[in-house]
């Protein structure tokens, strides 16, 4: 069992300042996020990210924190070298709609937690709709 964490930390922690901008921009630009709004995404899925490197669970983010996950998948070069450097494995990211409900939101909030991440509740809904137009298959519309 993880024991919990007594300080609080954010995600935007795990990778150094001028890789989280050139993610945070580019997740702006990609998803037409405003900058403060792609900056919550990015440390939400940063820290979602190293709760599954951590634990080796396969969890699903919230449709409002998934851009993160892409974002950083096709920064290819730098999510396989964290990827490598922290969990000496990789991190595939393979979408299904059925873990996008309120329960398994729920469960990655509260290992979030437990790994004494920040949590922006505002990002972590309930079941997901369809995310056109990058859905990957997790919404009805796909």
């Amino acid at each position: 069992m993880t024991a919990l964490a007594t300080e609080q930390v954010n995600g935007r922690t795990l990778v150094n300042a001028e890789l989280f901008d050139r993610l945070t921009d580019f997740c702006a630009g990609e998803y037409g996020l405003e900058r403060s709004v792609a900056e919550r995404v990015m440390d939400q899925g940063l820290a979602f990210l190293d709760v599954m490197g951590r634990t080796g669970e396969s969890l699903s983010p919230s449709k409002l924190v998934d851009p993160a996950w892409h974002t950083f998948l096709l920064h290819s070069p730098e999510y396989t070298a964290w990827c490598q450097e922290r969990y000496g494995r990789y991190i595939h990211h393979a979408p299904n709609s059925r873990y996008r409900d309120q329960a398994a939101m729920v469960d990655a909030v509260a290992k979030m937690r437990a790994f004494g991440y920040v949590v922006d509740e505002s990002l972590w809904g309930t079941k997901a709709d369809c995310n056109e137009p990058t859905c990957c298959g997790d919404g009805p519309c796909c």
